[in-house]
């Protein structure tokens, strides 16, 4: 084969088939896609995809991740003294030759793969673990930090690739990049009295990662003030910020919380991964009957619609998922969101600012004036905002927004107690979603069990089923769970419950009548997803607080 790419080469002293590709790119004539059939078929190697999935090498022998990146490969894995290559540029092939002679191997296979495919293999290939993370906090322990440590704290471009700089910088790099890698949703770091303890925040369990020494607290949180444009001097009052940084190619947006406790200035940072595709309604979990009266409600063009739930049980990724489905070139769709989480394409979308007095309320009368078609207002939070999203809705808008209420029924009394007439809740609000996150069965350890019989008759499940729970694997903590979906319960506006709240009706008579009409509970639901499999009956329990 490499008889093959010389002779391409050596043809009229040139590379055709380098040139070719180079100027066609140049021209964006020819995508990344069809520069890689022109190789496939001139040099004779498969393309293939998923090669993450087949990378075997755990060692880059010293060589740093720009080498492997600028030359556009990846070692895979090694077979009888032939070592099997990812590459984008198969011109590039001494350089796989060196690296397969520090291997000790005999000879190379070569694979065609995209860019970003070999890019992903190659941040596994340098995924720095948790012991390197130890290790490093050892190098620290020697550390003084001085005023050139911070003298030059640029954005980095990537924080994959920074292998040189100083070691706080280093360890708050490995922080935040492990954060992604496990998912995580925030980052806590706590000072304590003779330590630092750093979390993650992962499916909404907070699992302790790192168990720093003391000594590095200053430090750590003069980095990430830097990050994030904050007072570093200022260390009495509570401080918010912002920073975006890249990771392994990777867009993120991160908040950054900071506020004085008794052993010093504790942090949360809040992950928002902009690489991350936003949720579509049937990805949800909801079951088809809810979808299809969630999608019925949301296709309406007036009306209050409500998603309910404590913080972080996944109110704002429904309104997101609700907005993406019926946003269209014929709809005026504008926003007032504390923070802006996502950006919304085709959509207006306004940050909340206590500074300039641009609060919910404020925000949501220019909104009118903008002749909106629907409107999303992040949180309803007094009497204020209500009263406008209640108006807006009575003139022909479709409002959307959230509150914080344990279940559906409960919104209806807490608007009530917020001062709203009761008839203007009842000629505007369409429905309202109370909802929570559980989470699901790890499937790389899921395993068939059978509960107690006492159990099982308690919730009225059949007692021949088989349920499954995770026996706990390093892929997923040890939980035994991975990754979230939702449960709901719909409660729709009707002639019976509107009558119930207008006679001052409490939540607990609502919710008894609402299901006898057939609304599915959130426990029910989590019920169905429990005989499905997705999820344990335990987990069906923390979250529902049943």
């Amino acid at each position: 084969m490499f008889g093959r790419i010389i002779r391409l080469r050596r043809r009229n002293g040139a590379d055709p088939v380098g040139m070719m590709a180079s100027e066609t790119d140049k021209k964006e004539d020819i995508s990344e896609e069809e520069r890689l059939s022109i190789y496939s078929a001139a040099l004779g190697l498969p393309i293939e995809k998923g090669i993450v999935d087949q990378l075997e090498v755990k060692d880059s022998f010293g060589i740093p991740i720009q080498y492997f990146r600028r030359m556009g490969f990846v070692p895979l894995y090694t077979r009888n003294g032939t070592l099997t290559v990812a590459i984008n540029d198969p011109l590039n092939f001494h350089a796989v030759d060196d690296f397969a002679r520090q291997l000790g191997c005999n000879s190379t296979k070569f694979i065609l793969s995209p860019l970003s495919e070999i890019n992903s293999a190659i941040n596994l290939l340098f995924d720095q673990s948790s012991e390197d993370a130890e290790k490093m906090v050892q190098d620290l322990e020697a550390y003084q930090t001085d005023a050139e440590a911070f003298a030059d704290l640029e954005e980095l471009p990537d924080l994959m690739d920074v292998t040189h700089e100083a070691p706080i910088i280093r360890l708050v790099n490995v922080i935040l990049t492990q954060a992604l890698r496990k998912q995580a949703s925030d980052i806590h770091i706590e000072p304590y009295a003779k330590e630092v303890k750093v979390r993650f925040r992962i499916d909404g369990i907070l699992y302790e990662i790192f168990s720093l020494p003391k000594k590095l607290q200053a430090h750590i949180v003069s980095r990430l003030k830097v990050m994030a444009n904050l007072d570093i001097a200022e260390k009495r009052v509570p401080q918010d910020g912002r920073l975006k940084i890249v990771v392994a190619n990777r867009a993120v947006d991160i908040r950054v919380s900071i506020i004085p406790m008794a052993f010093g200035e504790r942090i949360v940072l809040r992950i928002l991964d902009r690489s991350i595709s936003l949720l579509g309604l049937g990805d949800m979990g909801m079951t088809k009957q809810m979808l299809k009266t969630f999608e019925g409600l949301i296709s309406k063009n007036s009306g209050i619609l409500l998603v309910t739930g404590p913080t972080g049980s996944g109110k704002t990724t429904t309104l997101y998922a609700a907005i993406n489905r019926i946003n269209s070139s014929t709809r005026n769709i504008i926003t007032i969101e504390d923070p802006i989480e996502y950006e919304l394409k085709g959509v207006g979308q306004i940050q909340v600012n206590t500074k300039t007095n641009l609060t919910f309320a404020r925000g949501l009368r220019s909104i009118l004036r903008h002749d909106p078609d629907v409107i999303m207002v992040g949180e309803i939070r007094d009497l204020e905002t209500a009263e406008i999203a209640t108006q807006a809705s009575l003139t022909g808008h479709m409002v959307f927004s959230t509150l914080h209420t344990n279940d559906a029924a409960g919104a209806l009394t807490r608007l009530v107690e917020m001062g709203v007439e009761p008839f203007l809740i009842g000629s505007s609000l369409l429905a309202v979603v109370a909802q929570r996150l559980v989470r699901k069965i790890c499937p790389d350890c899921k395993k068939p069990f059978r509960p107690e019989k006492s159990v099982l008759e308690k919730f009225g499940l059949p007692q021949d089923q088989i349920f499954w729970r995770g026996s706990g694997c390093s892929s997923c903590m040890r939980s035994g769970y991975k990754g979230r979906t939702g449960v709901f319960e719909i409660l729709v506006m009707d002639g019976e419950i509107r009558r119930l709240l207008t006679s001052g009706a409490d939540s607990v008579t609502i919710k008894e009548v609402a299901v006898k009409r057939g609304m599915t509970t959130l426990f029910d639901d989590g019920l169905s997803k429990v005989r499905k499999g997705l999820t344990t009956l335990d987990e069906v329990m923390r979250v529902t607080q049943e």
